[in-house]
């Protein structure tokens, strides 16, 4: 009887745990020098492959964490007149990539691969008593990269390899060719050339929810 009512007691005790986990992403891409921005928007979230790498950094499996970011060409096209289609981000599939990828750059700061670590780099933005918190994923392209880059940003040719219309953050899952794409987004054709710099600040935020009703 007594355990029956001990149960019963730590039943009545037990608090409402249901919650959840909300991921967004917000990329903004500008001109580090003249403070231009090109891109101001938010990404979609590969939600297999994101929970999948929080996991293994959580389980502390030396996988998952945030490792490149990547750049393509393939997520838009223009016709004769100007009117851009845009493609939809690849979110579902364990192999899901972006439509043509063209660059690379290591963003992790730890890894021997990242030739410019206080440049290209992950920081963690907490502040005490909110219930989010956000990864910076900071990315230089400088004057020379990529190499085979045309000289100015005038290009009439929006197919070109460096002018970019998508790009995604992958994790790492144990070597530079096993990487998970995490997050996909689609803009306008954007084109780096020599003459300028292109920063992307990538922001990441992880939140709890609370007082979700239960499934």
């Amino acid at each position: 009887m007594e355990d029956k009512q001990t149960e019963e007691n730590m039943k009545n005790n037990t608090p409402d745990e249901t919650t959840g986990v909300s991921i967004e992403g917000h990329i903004k891409i500008f001109d580090p020098n003249t403070k231009e921005v090109l891109v101001d928007k938010r990404n979609a979230i590969h939600y297999e492959n994101f929970s999948n790498s929080l996991a293994q950094a959580m389980s502390n499996k030396n996988l998952g964490q945030v490792y490149s970011m990547t750049f393509g060409n393939g997520g838009s096209s223009v016709d004769a007149t100007g009117v851009i289609t845009y493609l939809p981000p690849n979110t579902v599939g364990k192999n899901a990539d972006l439509y043509n990828a063209t660059y690379t750059k290591v963003v992790d700061d730890t890894s021997a691969s990242n030739t410019d670590p206080s440049r290209n780099k992950l920081t963690v933005l907490h502040t005490s008593g909110k219930v989010y918190t956000d990864i910076l994923v900071s990315c230089l392209l400088d004057y020379g990269e990529p190499s085979g880059q045309e000289a100015f940003d005038n290009s009439t040719n929006l197919d070109g390899e460096y002018v970019f219309d998508e790009l995604g953050l992958k994790s790492w899952q144990g070597s530079t060719t096993d990487l998970d794409l995490i997050t996909h987004v689609i803009f306008h054709p954007v084109q780096k050339s020599l003459n300028r710099q292109i920063q992307i600040d990538y922001t990441v935020r992880i939140q709890t929810l609370t007082n979700l009703s239960s499934t």
